[in-house]
């Protein structure tokens, strides 16, 4: 077996879509299927049997034990597995609460073979994945928390302070000047009080934005 594969398994109680997804997934050369299981209940079992995976794609909806229950207990059992969900919902509130369960990024069902396989390989290398149907849920989020008011592009900018780029690296990465970066992070200072990129992601993970 070929060591420098990604590890995956498929957590989905429609059996015709879960060995649809293991198909598709398992012609990409960068990737294995190692188990697949209709609820997180069976998946507890499969873990045991199976090697680890590296990022389990997870449903919501599930008899016995759901997608929300299944991430909890696997981020506090097996924290070094990611999770990423893969579902049809696309309601803020079940977005939110996966992440918040501990899901590492969202991807929707009726998502291309390609793309999918893009926030995999994301998530298994960031540790998260956030697209564009995600960050806007989150701003959101905050927002009916009653937090600071933050533009997208400085919650896309907090976002990318959690990473280890550079200021540098971070403004080619937005398409921007660093002028403009150091804008975002002068606001971003100014309206949570904080002084340091550090004190910066201390709040992402405080306030739980982000899932590390």
């Amino acid at each position: 077996m070929q060591t420098d594969k990604i590890l995956i398994a498929i957590v989905d109680d429609h059996t015709l879509f879960r060995d649809g997804v293991a198909s598709l997934m398992g012609e990409f050369e960068e990737l294995q299927v190692v188990f697949e299981a209709e609820n997180g209940e069976q998946m507890q079992h499969l873990l045991k049997k199976h090697p680890l995976p590296h990022i389990i794609l997870m449903d919501i909806n599930m008899p016995v034990m759901d997608g929300y229950a299944a991430t909890k207990w696997v981020k506090e059992n097996y924290p070094e597995v990611k999770v990423l969900a893969l579902s049809m919902f696309e309601e803020d509130k079940a977005v939110i609460k996966m992440i918040k369960a501990g899901a590492g990024g969202y991807v929707l069902k009726e998502s291309k073979p390609r793309e999918l396989l893009n926030a995999i390989k994301i998530l298994n290398e960031k540790g998260v994945f956030i697209n564009e149907m995600v960050s806007g849920k989150l701003i959101r989020s905050i927002a009916d928390d009653g937090a600071p008011d933050f533009s997208r592009k400085e919650f896309d900018f907090l976002r990318l302070c959690c990473s280890e780029l550079t200021y540098k690296e971070i403004a080619d990465k937005m398409f921007v000047s660093p002028r403009t970066v150091d804008n975002y992070r002068e606001s971003l200072f100014q309206k949570l009080n904080i002084k340091t990129r550090t004190g910066l992601v201390m709040y992402a993970i405080r306030n739980e934005i982000f899932k590390f």
